[in-house]
């Protein structure tokens, strides 16, 4: 995985990087078969290593840091390959430029689990040819050989003890030729690498220095708020703005794409402005949708064909051959990301340039990908690509969410129409009822199974509105697999993920695929089509574990005879939790075993149910991801996605009334408390294999197991979420 690139490229991307480096090297990424740019030429998503005459080592970080931990864990991948000491560790977030896309994603974009994956051989590679250059650069000094010498703790070492620190060799390194290869560590030889290492992030986090994109911008920035549509696909009619403009601090209200906009001097007046509003909306024929409506709609669809995702064998042969068969229907609703910290978004949107603070996933991308917030910031301020400038602000939860762009669009504008710096806020409001939702899903199963239990056919039906259509219908270039891909033949890709590939041998299988278009709109949310299909097939093979007549566990031991990863954590959640050990008395246990963005997890839930519902006590959970960079923050991200996809299982909905959303705030659209959380334990599979996701893993396998769990509580299969008992 690596390109050629000239000296003038090092120099135009470290000026694109920032000011005042000493040595820049580049991160060079995939092949130019890779990932083609739209022009046709080749490149390379590339990030940055500025090494100071200080010592100081600072890191480009090309991903967006929302409490996962990658403003740690890919300095990390430097300082390992450069041999820098730790304390001398900075980093900065990139800015919007090509030199900086994701090859895993075609754009510079978070999301997906790539963070890691993308950047485990690029980066480790660019600190590599870094250190051959400190290296070569001593050693013509010392008048010997760059292979005499060794690096330690920020500094070359010569045969005879001499040292010289990185940073006083680093103006000479710069005028050496880059190495056009290099040997990277083995596993035995890391240092850093799976050890836990102090997030570098911490004390800004906890002294509350940390800069979220609601605190960036020009301090003398407006604030705006917006009224848009409460109909889907709705259109503004008209609106009166009399009582509105007499708030005191109001500046202006004015139309835009999305609807109306006031504009204030702080949050409060923009606000109050905004309700003294009176509008009249064009509702449109969205103004009929409920949820009957939803409902009957993916009936319908279950009742027809569907398209083909994959098809082995013959289904009636299969069925007609099968000693019993089992048919169940599964159900998920909408759902919101409910990001901690609503969208916003600041921009200033001048004649000739758009400069843009705003916590994004999606910093920048091709053309027909809307090119991410460079691109939709240029359209709306009228203005060239080259002529944006993002800054990329940690993000208070992004859960897929912050990958869209609507909100940027908005905040440029109401810049360009004010002419100043504009801060738009949404309230908690605006962001549950004017979502980019998690898709709604039916998955009709049926299966056969024979005399050992085993499944001889298998029959699996998706009906699901799609994501990646409301970005090109018909067709889009693939993306990574994992996120979405072509819609071919009517398939979503990135709505049947976690469900074509089962890992275990079906001979009669065929999964279908049925578009529902349904005026609600859809995005990714954490863990995508993996959060409904790992509930379908998991509480489905639980069920036909019962028609076995077989151990849960046990059952899907045979099953995965022939997938050592998924057999790995599946036995080591089950040992680890006790599964052969009765539980406490009241509390039962349900297993779930799902692999998704390169990444394998098992979790074992204990739970207990009452008249008030369902209490989760315990969640033990195993995580096959690879290499492991940083545990701590693995497993930090693993105990979150658990409570993410807790909530949704438990609480998790958004109901339609006449076109609109009725849930408005935490409220009515709930979250896990701090008393109903569950004790988790996290146990990592020890492994040297490259890396696999992580941010999004441990969501899709928490609602089959706790649904298991009801089951085995009360004799009750839960088919539909939120659990309800």
């Amino acid at each position: 995985m690596t390109s050629e690139l000239t000296r003038r490229d090092f120099v135009k991307a470290g000026l694109v990087a920032g000011a005042g480096l000493t040595l820049t090297v580049s991160l060079e990424g995939c092949s130019k078969e890779a990932a083609p740019r739209a022009g046709g030429a080749a490149f390379a998503p590339n990030a940055w290593i500025r090494i100071g005459a200080d010592d100081t080592v600072t890191v480009i970080v090309d991903r967006s840091e929302m409490g996962q931990g990658v403003s740690t864990s890919l300095p990390m991948l430097v300082a390992e390959e450069l041999d820098a000491e730790w304390a001398t560790i900075r980093y900065e977030f990139a800015p919007a430029n090509e030199a900086y896309y994701n090859p895993l994603s075609l754009g510079q974009l978070t999301g997906g689990s790539t963070s890691i994956r993308a950047a485990w051989r690029p980066l480790r590679e660019a600190a590599a040819k870094a250190r051959l250059m400190l290296v070569g650069a001593a050693a013509g000094a010392w008048g010997i050989a760059p292979e005499q010498c060794r690096t330690e703790s920020g500094a070359v070492i010569a045969p005879d003890g001499r040292s010289v620190r990185f940073g006083a060799v680093a103006a000479r390194a710069a005028t050496l030729p880059i190495p056009e290869r290099v040997t990277l560590k083995k596993p035995g030889e890391f240092r850093l690498i799976g050890k836990p290492v102090p997030r570098l992030d911490l004390r800004a986090q906890v002294t509350g220095k940390t800069v979220f994109g609601i605190d960036a911008g020009p301090a003398d920035a407006l604030i705006a708020v917006v009224a848009r549509c409460p109909v889907f696909g709705g259109t503004l009619r008209s609106f009166d703005d009399g009582a509105a403009r007499t708030v005191p601090g109001v500046k202006r209200v004015l139309r835009i794409s999305n609807g109306v906009a006031v504009v204030a001097a702080g949050y409060w007046a923009a606000k109050l402005g905004r309700d003294a509003l009176k509008i009249e909306w064009d509702e449109g024929a969205g103004a009929t949708l409920d949820d009957a409506a939803v409902s009957a709609r993916l009936t319908a669809l279950a009742g027809g064909s569907g398209h083909s995702a994959r098809k082995t064998g013959d289904l009636t042969q299969g069925f007609a051959g099968a000693a019993k068969s089992l048919d169940a229907v599964y159900e998920v609703p909408y759902l919101a990301h409910a990001s901690m910290e609503p969208m916003n978004c600041t921009a200033d949107v001048r004649a000739d340039s758009v400069t843009v603070w705003a916590p994004t996933q999606f910093q920048a991308g091709p053309r027909l990908l809307g090119g991410g917030t460079r691109g939709a910031a240029a359209k709306a301020g009228g203005v060239s690509v080259d002529r944006v400038t993002v800054h990329t602000t940690n993000l208070g939860g992004g859960f897929g969410r912050r990958a869209e762009t609507d909100f940027v669009v908005e905040a440029c504008e109401v810049s360009r129409a004010m002419g100043a710096p504009v801060k738009l806020i949404w309230s908690r409001e605006d962001d549950i009822r004017h979502d980019q939702y998690r898709p709604a899903a039916r998955h009709v199963l049926r299966a056969g199974i024979d005399a050992s239990g085993a499944p001889v056919a298998w029959s699996h039906r998706i009906i699901s509105p799609s994501i990646v259509a409301k970005y090109l219908p018909g067709w889009l270039p693939t993306f990574a697999t994992h996120l979405a891909g072509p819609l071919k033949g009517g398939v979503d890709a990135s709505a049947i993920e976690g469900a074509v590939d089962l890992p275990f041998t079906v001979p009669n299988f065929e999964l279908s695929y049925s578009q529902a278009d349904l005026g609600v709109p859809v995005g990714f949310w954490r863990s995508v089509a993996n959060s409904h299909t790992a509930f379908a097939l998991q509480c489905f093979v639980d069920e036909l574990a019962l028609l076995a007549g077989k151990d849960p566990v046990a059952y899907r031991r045979d099953l995965l005879a022939r997938s050592p990863r998924n057999l790995g954590v599946l036995n080591l959640a089950a040992e680890r939790a006790g599964w052969d050990v009765p539980a406490a008395a009241g509390r039962f246990r349900g297993i779930a075993v799902h692999e998704s963005f390169g990444s394998f997890v098992a979790q074992v839930a204990e739970v207990s149910v009452a008249e008030g519902g369902v209490r989760v006590h315990r969640v033990v959970c195993a995580v096959d991801c690879g290499q492991v960079v940083n545990p701590d923050t693995v497993a930090a991200q693993i105990e979150g996605a658990i409570v993410f996809g807790l909530t949704a299982a438990l609480k998790g909905r958004i109901t339609l009334a006449k076109g609109r959303v009725t849930q408005s705030n935490f409220h009515d659209y709930k979250l896990l408390t701090m008393r109903e959380m569950p004790v988790i334990e996290v146990h990592l599979v020890a492994s040297t294999m490259e890396p696999g996701g992580v941010g999004e893993i441990g969501t899709p396998p928490i609602a089959p197991a706790v649904a298991n769990a009801v089951f085995a509580a009360t004799g009750k299969r839960i088919r539909t979420l939120p659990i309800a008992v």
